[in-house]
């Protein structure tokens, strides 16, 4: 298709520039030479080449957007957060009208085919050709694409504690590391554990909550992940812990879990990777898996509502979590209320999960050029936008995290649960 002549000199700060004002925090800098906004903002989009308004408008939304930044067509000077929480604004607050109008007046100048990023995995329908969705081969095939990027990388992203799920604060000034152990002993005192018991760990990452569990409560503990590469790190640290004794962390996928009788489950992250469907299956596996009065915590992003869809939008499913779903905690509490679990308790770490995220896209950003050098600046910049927006995202109340504690009431009823809670804060 052939294009037409590119906008006139500053046509596209005219555009813009009648949706950001020039007192607004960010301002939009264009290849014409046009600038919308105060052009000494320390915070700024560049659209850097006609190809940022191509991606833009050939997959409208957030998709095309990044897109545009991946591809670094599109950049951002200052602060990503500043940025993308002043650009959320502006899109929400465009009517039909606006976007009907930016169209007619911008779109076919630019609608042209665009290469998509080899970093953005296949549509949904072009994945069914590995199978069914979450499926074995298929779970496998996501959990790949985004946990076996390189263990480095995730080092300099998550720090220390190599924990890759939303931390709890126990007070506003704790360090993530603090935040991360607090939470880690958080889940070990909610399930209850005493030396000698027996606990699973599915979707165990880097073996995180594996080795805190074993050297701090004394259990012996075992550690499922579908991820190779996490698997092999998790086995060297707990060596080097000097716990191999009593924890082990198998590359396995959850449903090919042998032993049975354990005393608790933890669950710290995989929810999200199981499917709506499959949420009765999944509680029926793990309370298999549990010896009466058997706990289990499950630590899981979910929607405000269950009115919303579960998949997530295009950017996560092509760039972060393929097949990725979430639900309301009302469908998970269902869920396991009607597959084998007393629901004894449910807590809310929404804003939790914002500040951890803050602290990820921190060590993102010190450690910038070590992240590139290890994963490349594409996938560098996909963990910047996509940690930013996520953090924007339990801000605003458009995602939360809960834990819901259960556990395996036995034939008479009994619980064995303390009257009260008895794990603090």
């Amino acid at each position: 298709m052939a294009l037409r002549t590119l906008p006139a000199q500053g046509e596209l700060g005219h555009v813009f520039g009648r949706f950001i004002d020039a007192d607004a925090p960010v301002a939009v800098t264009a290849y014409d030479g046009s600038v919308a906004g105060d052009a000494d903002a320390p915070n700024r989009i560049d659209v850097r080449t006609p190809l940022a308004m191509s991606y833009v408008f050939s997959a409208p939304g957030e998709l095309g957007l990044a897109r545009a930044y991946v591809t670094g067509h599109l950049g951002v000077t200052g602060d990503l957060y500043t940025v993308l929480r002043a650009l959320t604004a502006v899109i929400d607050g465009l009517s039909v009208a606006d976007k009907m109008w930016i169209m007619r007046r911008l779109g076919t100048r630019y609608l042209r085919p665009v290469p998509v990023p080899p970093e953005e995995a296949p549509s949904r329908v072009r994945r069914g050709l590995l199978g069914l969705r979450h499926s074995k081969a298929r779970d496998s095939a996501a959990i790949s694409q985004h946990y076996d990027v390189s263990n480095r990388f995730y080092e300099l992203v998550l720090g220390p504690s190599m924990a890759y799920t939303c931390a709890c604060f126990p007070e506003p000034d704790a360090t993530l590391e603090q935040a991360q152990f607090h939470k880690f002993d958080l889940v070990c005192r909610k399930l209850g554990l005493a030396p000698g018991m027996r606990l699973l760990d599915v979707g165990c990452g880097w073996g995180g909550m594996v080795a805190h569990a074993a050297e701090h409560y004394g259990v012996r503990a075992l550690g499922v992940t579908l991820s190779r590469e996490q698997a092999a790190w998790a086995q060297q640290d707990i060596a080097a812990r000097g716990l191999a004794d009593r924890a082990e962390v198998r590359h396995l996928d959850y449903r090919d879990v042998a032993e049975t009788g354990f005393d608790a489950i933890s669950s710290i992250g995989l929810t999200e990777h199981i499917g709506a469907r499959n949420l009765p299956f999944y509680f029926q596996f793990l309370a298999s898996k549990l010896r009466d009065n058997g706990r289990l915590l499950n630590h899981c992003i979910t929607r405000p509502t269950t009115k919303e869809t579960n998949h997530t939008g295009p950017f996560i499913d092509r760039y972060v979590f393929p097949d990725g779903e979430l639900e309301g905690v009302g469908s998970i509490v269902s869920a396991m209320q009607d597959n084998g679990f007393e629901v004894r308790h449910s807590e809310n770490l929404r804003e939790h999960y914002a500040r951890t995220l803050a602290g990820w896209c921190a060590n993102l950003e010190s450690n910038w050029t070590a992240a590139v050098a290890e994963a490349g600046v594409r996938r560098a910049r996909v963990w910047a936008l996509y940690m930013t927006a996520s953090r924007l995202g339990f801000e605003r109340h458009k995602i939360e995290l809960q834990q819901v504690l259960g556990v395996k009431v036995d034939a008479a009823g009994n619980a064995a649960m303390p009257l009260r809670p008895d794990w603090g804060v």
